[in-house]
């Protein structure tokens, strides 16, 4: 465990024994409050590596060991370029007038060369299962670091200087990876359902009231045009109306709307999000298009689903 910060990034690094490394902690937090930009470059990381519209993989294990490798140069490049960090003269980043290394990995296990001894390291740390990821900041001392290298000459921290580590954002929440959370038996229903388009349909068909990213519907559709493959007119969206299922998307108010009433997950912007309905009293549930309806439970009728338009 390594120290938090429990003013909610807003403040209150000054008071950690090294005064550079607090004035390196407050520039991140003051690069995103919120952490939602931070989130999402972690995010990107890991769809870019996957390569799933190409690909269809979307899982760590399903990667080489070189690309498993690679995320960390990823990783500095994209923080780089989101938030526009100044190049350091010898070390990755220059923030807040420090030289300042950049470090992953999957497992908190940073591997250190010897030209970050004595100077800052960002450490980073996702985790796709879990949907989190982590980013704090620590001064590679000799007392932080371990006194073994490997044949690289390369070292990591040791249990004291872990302790150490001023956490600037710590297990916070990333866009979820869908695929990772349904079972694994869904998921080669989904992926062998045939054509993309019919995969597209298996895929809302299958994971109903689940946040999709577009991502998600480009590694399940390996087709340049799958955004299409979802839409009225010939998409999921039409092929689906007859079994009552409807498909939100989180780009429109109207549908986020639709999905609080209906009380179920809210697709948040570039997602989607599928469900059954069926006709409900006035009052219950959503109103669509002048009726009302509800969620479907699994003993009720199917019947034809209302027009979603995109609005």
């Amino acid at each position: 465990m390594g120290r938090e910060n429990e003013t909610g990034h807003s403040g209150g690094f000054g008071d950690y024994k090294d005064p550079c490394v607090a004035e390196v902690a407050e520039a991140v937090a003051a690069m995103d409050r919120t952490g939602e930009e931070f989130a999402q470059v972690f995010r990107k990381t890991f769809d870019q590596l996957y390569d799933g519209n190409n690909t269809g993989r979307y899982r760590l294990e399903q990667l080489y060991k070189t690309e498993k490798t690679h995320f960390g140069s990823l990783i500095e490049i994209n923080l780089q370029r989101h938030f526009r960090i100044d190049s350091g003269q010898t070390l990755d980043f220059s923030i807040a007038g420090h030289e300042v290394d950049c470090k992953y990995s999957h497992n908190g296990q940073w591997m250190l060369p010897m030209e970050s001894f004595d100077e800052i390291v960002m450490v980073t740390q996702a985790d796709d299962l879990r949907a989190r990821w982590s980013i704090g900041l620590i001064r590679v001392s000799e007392q932080h670091r371990r006194t073994s290298a490997n044949r690289d000459r390369k070292t990591g921290l040791n249990s004291f200087g872990r302790t150490q580590i001023l956490w600037v954002f710590r297990d916070r929440p990333m866009p979820p990876n869908a695929l990772l959370h349904m079972a694994e038996t869904d998921v080669e229903t989904i992926m062998a359902a045939g054509n993309g388009q019919q995969r597209i349909n298996s895929l809302f068909r299958i994971a109903q009231k689940r946040r999709l990213t577009r991502t998600i519907v480009a590694t399940v559709a390996q087709q340049n045009d799958y955004m299409k493959r979802v839409r009225n007119n010939g998409g999921a969206r039409s092929l689906l109306q007859p079994e009552g299922i409807i498909i939100l998307a989180g780009d429109y108010r109207v549908q986020k709307n639709i999905a609080r009433q209906l009380d179920i997950v809210v697709p948040e912007k570039g997602e989607l999000v599928s469900v059954r309905v069926v006709p409900a009293g006035r009052g219950e549930g959503a109103l669509i298009e002048g009726s009302w309806w509800r969620v479907a439970e699994e003993a009720d009728p199917v019947v034809a689903a209302p027009l979603i338009r995109n609005q």
